[in-house]
């Protein structure tokens, strides 16, 4: 099952094991169209809106006082909707208003009126202070969906004192501060403890800086009928994209099992390669090779039992300037190469390293030092390939490649994402909680949900490049390889949780837990 999706005037096809994220544009003309072309009145979808946070209100607390914080706009209106059910149910609530009632938006003055007098009152620091602490929850209606930039006046310090009272925090469709397309904070943000996101779930609750913001995000259903004929361009992986997985069957072999061939590799770094060469074969693939200098096979045998070594000339335990021939024979019938793990930063090997990603006949997948190599020659390298790229960074690696700084990244991530899929023509899996897999040329965006902690150690990287690897060289998609390996990796990681806590998972438990992670009695 396919989902058509609009992404600026291009249309896409989002896949059905993504579940559809919407961007700010995108849920502003969904509820144009319910409203002018589906009948639904907006003080309909408000009122919906208004229930659903009234019960994450109850459900959150049932019972204390509670302090809802108001904007100008639809978003404040629903936050009046709010205040009037939990009244007419006995709670006490104080409202408070960044504006005057006269400049709230038409459909929150009409639910203003409804509210007996006095209905709010305009916010002020120090009374609504007063107000906050007491309160055992606070609902953020101040700011929607289609907020961007920084709060200012009486709401950029509502918000503040909505931080400041470290109260449990109810946001309605997206905490304020945030940026509901990109995740991007550019000034204060309200700290949630529950986002309740209408309709669908929005893009920036799921990518830092936003994420961390959210809290805990339910989507609810406030009445939109669900055949919009507008869909996003962007999605939240699912558990079953597991349904993609190729199988072994009676007429596999090794070769058609998937091929895959790691280049990397030198002294002092073959932890790196050999994290991604198991991560390959626990993935499926059925014929691995390690390729690295020469110097350092004892060091593969004794780790590898079942994966192939192939001896590149090498210097002082690193690649060699003589190693690029060598390399892209044994690289030829591979279906998939993995380039740069435990390479080193040498000179002679980064340039191999980049001769390789130009002349590879095949998918690659790049990480580590790889990147490393390709810093400021993204375009100039890659971006005439003529075979799928997949690259794996981490911030500080996309902040190279790019020749930006890593802190740009952390504010800007979808957008970072983005800038390096669209310059290297390739699919940029950067990593997080939040790991975004951008697709060039205004692809689809894939948002992992996250939640594995104990994949924050070494060589979990390493190891998610190999699990890449083997779902290209089994013949799955580019980006559905990137996404499949994005979600393996992430259940595997929860599962190897499980024993010991996410405090003692070291990579190869993630390794040993990957076969798991692929039933569907796991996943899904």
């Amino acid at each position: 099952m396919l989902v058509g999706g609009v992404y600026g005037s291009r249309a896409l096809i989002l896949p059905a094991w993504l579940e559809p994220l919407f961007d700010a544009e995108i849920m502003r003309r969904t509820d144009a169209w319910a409203i002018e072309h589906r009948g639904i009145p907006a003080a309909e979808l408000m009122e919906r809106a208004g229930q659903k946070l009234a019960r994450a209100v109850v459900d959150l607390a049932p019972v204390g006082p509670v302090a809802i914080l108001c904007g100008r706009g639809n978003n404040g209106g629903d936050g009046l909707v709010v205040g009037r059910l939990l009244r007419d149910k006995g709670r006490e609530v104080d409202i408070w208003l960044t504006s005057e009632p006269a400049e709230l938006s038409p459909d929150a003055q009409a639910q203003l009126s409804r509210l007996p007098r006095p209905a709010a009152k305009l916010f002020s620091s120090d009374e609504s202070a007063a107000s906050l602490a007491k309160a055992t929850v606070v609902v953020d209606a101040l700011l929607g969906t289609g907020f961007s930039g920084a709060p200012r006046g009486a709401v950029a310090s509502a918000i503040q004192a909505i931080n400041d009272a470290e109260r449990l925090v109810v946001a309605a469709d997206v905490p304020s501060g945030v940026d509901a397309t990109t995740g991007e904070v550019n000034g204060v943000a309200v700290r949630a403890t529950v986002t309740v996101s209408f309709h669908r779930g929005k893009l920036g609750l799921w990518i830092a800086p936003g994420k961390t913001h959210a809290g805990s995000v339910t989507v609810a259903d406030i009445g939109i009928p669900p055949h919009a004929p507008l869909e996003a361009s962007a999605g939240l992986i699912s558990d079953a994209v597991v349904l993609e997985l190729p199988h072994r069957g009676a007429a596999s072999t090794k070769f058609s099992s998937g091929r895959v061939v790691v280049v990397g590799g030198s002294t002092g770094l073959t932890g790196a390669p050999t994290m991604a060469a198991l991560g390959a074969q626990r993935a499926g693939a059925g014929y691995v090779t390690v390729a690295a200098p020469a110097s350092l096979e004892s060091n593969f045998a004794a780790r590898l039992l079942e994966a192939m070594f192939a001896a590149l000339p090498g210097t002082n335990g690193h690649l060699g300037p003589d190693a690029l021939p060598l390399a892209l024979e044994r690289c030829r019938n591979a279906g998939a190469v993995v380039l740069g793990p435990g390479l080193g930063r040498e000179r002679d090997a980064a340039r191999v390293a980049r001769r390789l990603a130009r002349e590879l006949q095949g998918p690659l997948v790049v990480d580590a030092d790889g990147l490393n190599a390709l810093n400021g020659r993204l375009a100039r390298v890659l971006s005439e390939r003529s075979h799928p790229t997949v690259l794996t960074p981490h911030t500080g690696e996309l902040a190279r490649l790019l020749e930006i700084t890593s802190s740009e990244v952390d504010r800007r991530r979808l957008h970072s994402a983005r800038c390096a899929a669209d310059e290297a023509k390739a699919i940029v899996v950067l990593k997080g909680d939040d790991t975004v897999v951008a697709t060039p040329d205004n692809g689809f965006v894939a948002v992992s949900p996250g939640s594995a902690p104990g994949l924050a150690t070494a060589g979990t990287g390493d190891v998610l490049a190999g699990v890449i690897a083997a779902l290209l060289a089994r013949g799955l998609p580019p980006d559905v390889a990137a996404c499949a390996g994005v979600h393996l990796h992430l259940r595997a990681g929860q599962l190897a949780a499980d024993p010991h806590g996410p405090n003692a998972v070291i990579a190869s438990d993630v390794i040993a837990a990957l076969p798991a992670a692929q039933s569907l009695e796991s996943s899904l």
